[in-house]
Order: structure tokens, then C-alpha cells, then sequence
């Protein structure tokens, strides 16, 4: 039953990823039922968990800032706050194959001060490298990223305008650049970079702390946001395949017709360029011009501890001048015991490893993690294997932010959700959360518009 039929509103969701799980959820919240139909057996889209021999592993490492307001708004919604862990302060050791290392750290000043003095003192650059980073910051922080013409040109080449040399831009911009859009800084466009500097490093003090899961993603972003859903009317529905969508509004879902009110389409820019009828966005076939890139995970299980700096046990650490981009410990939130450690080696703009054998990778990376952490070298690796996501992102490069469509199109009823979307983020799962937020408003004021009184939500 609908509202036309004097029900509540039904709202179909495609997809039940962030950006899915979302729109449910908030619309949920005002009083429409939703029912997510999700082609694989899973909620989570991009950021799920499986099992192995015994261990519970993500598909890759994810990450938060604390500028990520939406997401963990979401967290909230869930009760699971207390899910994650959250930097006191942003802090960040930096390692490198020769032994040497650096950190960067924020004081408590206002920002952008609050970044400058760890950029003075990070020894990782010689001194006149250090203070052409500080000048390059500040212009950064002049900036506006929503200027088009900034959509034309890269990262690397502002950046090297700006005076920051090949060693400068690798060890330091594309340490941060690189993994928040999952692109190198000649590939990457300088509207969005720009963004995620000006917003997480150089914005507010405690913007840029790092929040990770501590629990696997599989239950952060599937298993509670299905009880919730669930428990509040909602439906889920999994192994439910969308084929085609019509006017009416109707779907076709594992061949059968199914109405609704409105429809939300909240699946990956190719999927949906399939989905969505040429009546609802005449444009969709440039959808494909977002092309993707990929993001490589590198799993390791020690036998003993080996991320270690100083002596001190660390979280997660960064490399420069190395394959090994970032290293997580995952050893608590896998369910490892015994006293070994397990490592994921997160690699961002994957296109060298993507196809490359994981006998390749291992050779590789073993002996890159034995370079970087002394302790590697006497442990015995207990478990090796990669992850892949092909598709990880949508390719955040000059030009790229010209295709990103928005929620509404021109069918009332069907609306568009997902970190590919025109965000004001990049593809992240921030974006995705806030791509959510904003497909549930347009559907609350759709159904307000053509409901019967007293059946349209508040």
C-alpha cells in the first residue's frame, strides 16, 4: 500500500550502500517508509567486511576527519558513536625506506595556525622546502574552490607554481591529497584538493583528526543500519536485482513490477546511467566520463607487533618514498588473538597494483614493510592477501566536477544519491552520507507536494 492507496508514502531506495542506508533512514525519521533493494546478499556498498580463517576483514581501510559532520551525524543516528576512535589531536608519524622519519602535529591555536609550526618542523623537508610549504599554505587558504577555472588545472601543477618541488609534493601534498580523493596531484583537479585542504588541514583546529572504525565495517554500516531500519518500519531488501525503472513510479526487481511514491537511485555513476530512464536525465551517457580509480589493499598478519616508532605502538602510521602509502593495525577489530599483529597497507590511485599477481605484491610489499619497520624483519608473516576495488572512487580529475549531476531530475519523482553526485565533497564517504541526506529532502518536499493530507511525513 501507498499513499495513493491512503497508506503511508513508499520510497523504493536502489542501492543500500552509505549513501542508501542514508536517505532511508532520514526519511524514516519523518515518518515515510522506505525499502531498500540491494543487488548483492549485503548492505554496505563500498565498505563491507568477510570472514578469513578465523578473522573478520574489511575490504579496505576507511577513514573520517572530524570535519566529516554528516557522517558521523550518522553515527549518531546509530548509536554508535562509541564504535570508533577519534584522534585527541591530529597527529601523524611519517616514515620513510632510509630510516628517517618525521611528524606532523597540530598545536591548539586558531587555524590555519594551528598546522604551521608542525609544517616548520616537519624534518622530513629541508628548511627552505619547509618554509615554501608554509607560503603555499597560506595562498591555499586564499583560495576559493568552487572557482571553475580551478576545475582545469591539477593539483601538481598549482603546486608547483607555488614553488613546491617533486620531494616537497611527495612528501607532504600528495601524503593527504592522494588518499582523501584517490588520485595523484597531476590527476588530481585542483577545485576538489583545494577543498580538502582548506576544509580538513587548514580550516577548523580539530577539522583534520582522524577517526577510524573499531569495529568491523561490515556491522558499523551494514549489520546496525539494517536493525534500524528495520525496527522502524523499513524494509530491506537483499539479492534484489533493479532492472529497469518506469513511470508509475515502478520498478522491475528480480523481473516483477513493484510501485512506489518516489524513487531514489543510489548505485555507482555506470549503474545508475543504466537505471535511470533517458526522460529523467537526457545527459546521463557523460556519467560515463567519470571514469574510476583504484584503491589496493595490502593485508599482512605477523606473528608479533611490528608497527612501532621510537619505541611507541602506533595505530596507523604513513610512508613516503614508498609503495606503502599508509599501514593500519587491525589486529582488534579483525578478532585477531595470540599476540601476533595484523597490518593493512592502504594504496590509494591503485592503477600500477591493480592487475598486478599478489605473489608481485607480496614480494613488494614485504619487503617494503621490513624497510620501513625494523621489528618486520624478525617476525614471520603468518597470512598474506590483497583486496581490490577496481572502482573504488570516480575519477576526481580536471573537468570531472562538470559531470557530477544533481539529486533532483526531471521526472518529480526520481531523485539521485551517492558520493559521485554533485556533493560539494569528493568521493568519499562523507559525500556519499550527505548525498543521502539531500535525496531524502527532495523526496519529503516531492511527496509533500502530491500526497493527501496527513500521509506525506512531516
Amino acid at each position: 500500500m501507498s499513499a495513493r492507496d491512503g497508506g503511508p508514502p513508499e520510497v523504493a531506495i536502489v542501492g543500500g550502500g552509505l549513501a542508501g542506508v542514508t536517505t532511508a533512514l532520514a526519511l524514516q525519521e519523518t515518518g515515510v517508509r522506505a525499502t531498500i533493494y540491494e543487488a548483492r546478499p549485503r548492505l554496505g556498498g563500498a565498505t563491507h567486511s568477510f570472514s578469513r580463517d578465523g578473522l573478520t576483514v574489511d575490504n579496505g581501510q576507511h577513514i573520517f576527519l572530524k570535519c566529516c559532520s554528516a557522517y558521523r551525524g550518522l553515527l549518531a543516528r546509530l548509536d554508535a558513536l562509541d564504535r570508533v576512535r577519534v584522534q585527541d589531536r591530529f597527529d601523524v608519524r611519517v616514515l620513510t625506506p632510509d630510516g628517517r622519519a618525521g611528524r606532523i602535529r597540530r598545536v591548539k591555536a586558531p587555524g590555519p595556525l594551528h598546522l604551521l609550526p608542525a609544517l616548520a618542523g616537519y624534518r622530513l623537508l629541508p628548511p627552505s622546502d619547509r618554509l615554501r610549504a608554509v607560503g603555499a599554505s597560506l595562498a591555499l587558504d586564499r583560495l576559493d574552490p568552487a572557482d571553475p577555472s580551478h576545475e582545469r588545472i591539477s593539483m601538481g601543477t598549482w603546486l608547483a607554481e607555488h614553488g613546491q618541488g617533486p620531494w616537497a609534493r611527495e612528501a607532504l601534498w600528495e601524503l593527504f591529497v592522494t588518499a582523501a580523493l584517490n588520485a595523484r596531484l597531476d590527476g588530481a583537479a585542483l577545485g576538489p584538493a583545494a577543498f580538502v585542504c582548506r576544509t580538513a588541514l587548514l580550516g577548523r583546529p580539530d577539522a583534520a583528526d582522524i577517526g577510524v572504525p573499531a569495529v568491523p565495517l561490515g556491522d558499523l554500516h551494514g549489520a546496525l543500519p539494517a536493525a534500524r531500519i528495520e525496527r522502524d518500519g523499513g524494509r530491506i531488501r537483499l539479492n534484489a536485482k533493479v532492472t529497469a525503472i518506469d513511470a508509475g513510479p515502478k520498478l522491475v526487481v528480480n523481473g516483477a513490477p513493484v510501485g512506489a511514491d518516489a524513487v531514489v537511485v543510489a548505485v555507482p555513476h555506470r549503474a545508475a546511467a543504466a537505471l535511470v530512464p533517458e526522460e529523467a536525465a537526457p545527459g546521463r551517457a557523460r556519467w560515463g566520463g567519470l571514469g574510476s580509480s583504484p584503491i589496493v589493499n595490502v593485508h599482512v598478519v605477523y606473528d608479533r607487533p611490528v608497527l612501532r616508532v621510537d619505541g611507541t605502538d602506533l595505530p596507523f602510521a604513513a610512508a613516503v618514498g614508498s609503495p606503502v602509502q599508509w599501514v593500519f593495525d587491525r589486529t582488534g577489530v579483525s578478532g585477531l588473538t595470540g599476540g601476533g599483529q595484523y597490518l593493512a597497507v592502504s594504496v590509494s590511485a591503485a592503477d600500477r597494483w591493480i592487475d598486478a599477481p599478489t605473489a608481485a605484491l607480496r614480494a613488494v610489499y614485504l619487503a617494503e614493510m621490513e624497510r620501513l619497520f625494523p621489528a618486520a624483519r624478525r617476525a614471520r608473516v603468518t597470512d598474506f592477501f590483497v583486496t581490490r576495488e577496481r572502482h573504488a572512487t570516480f575519477r576526481q580529475s580536471p573537468g570531472s566536477d562538470a559531470l557530477r549531476p544533481a539529486s533532483a531530475t526531471r521526472l518529480p519523482w526520481l531523485f539521485l544519491a551517492g558520493a559521485w553526485t554533485d556533493t560539494g565533497w569528493p568521493d568519499t564517504m562523507e559525500g556519499a552520507v550527505r548525498s543521502g541526506l539531500t535525496a531524502a529532502r527532495l523526496v519529503r518536499r516531492h511527496l509533500r507536494r502530491t500526497a493527501p493530507d496527513g500521509v506525506s511525513g512531516r
